[in-house]
């Protein structure tokens, strides 16, 4: 399988899990199969209240991402370098993210379920990519212009299963 379709599969199984998991606690949840840009699934608690929810799937050890997502960078094409021009004033910041890491099959192991919100995931990626960039004199190794950047289960452990972060967002609507 190539790796687009492994990754929109991977897509659409966490999609259906975090529905799955949002059903066992009283709330219905349909997904949008990537049809809409900023999330890819609506929640509905019994009042009728719903928000939008933004999930990520990986099935290796790090979510990928681009800093320019999360932070200003200015690409400094003389002395090879980076620029921190502080960070980007994102949409939508409370918009609640589900990070799965899915397990092989085989392992046997539990996929793992991470829920934060948006700002949550610009700070880690933020803080992650400065300290990164200032060990190397913000001059990327291979590539100065690359502005790729990741996240692990490391960075995500403090909100791990936190599914109240959901709960607590549709009584706010």
């Amino acid at each position: 399988m190539n790796t687009g379709s492994s990754n929109r599969l991977a897509g659409q199984v966490g999609e259906f899990l975090v529905c799955a998991e949002l059903g066992r606690r009283g709330l219905t949840a349909t997904p949008f199969s990537g049809n809409v840009p900023e999330f890819d699934l609506i929640a509905t608690d019994s009042n009728l209240n719903s928000i939008p929810i933004q999930v990520k799937v990986t099935r290796g050890k790090t979510f990928q991402s681009n800093i320019s997502k999360w932070l200003n960078i200015k690409i400094d094409d003389v002395n090879k370098s980076q620029i921190d021009k502080g960070e980007i004033s994102i949409d939508n910041p409370e918009l609640i993210f589900v990070c799965i890491f899915l397990s092989d099959v085989k392992s046997n192991n539990p996929d793992r379920f991470f829920i934060l919100q948006k700002k949550n995931v610009q700070e880690i990626c933020v803080s992650l990519y400065r300290e990164w960039m200032e060990n190397k004199g913000w001059k990327r190794p291979k590539n100065y212009k690359s502005l790729h950047c990741t996240y692990s289960i490391n960075d995500l452990e403090k909100y791990e299963n936190n599914w109240e972060a959901i709960l607590n967002k549709l009584k706010q609507t």
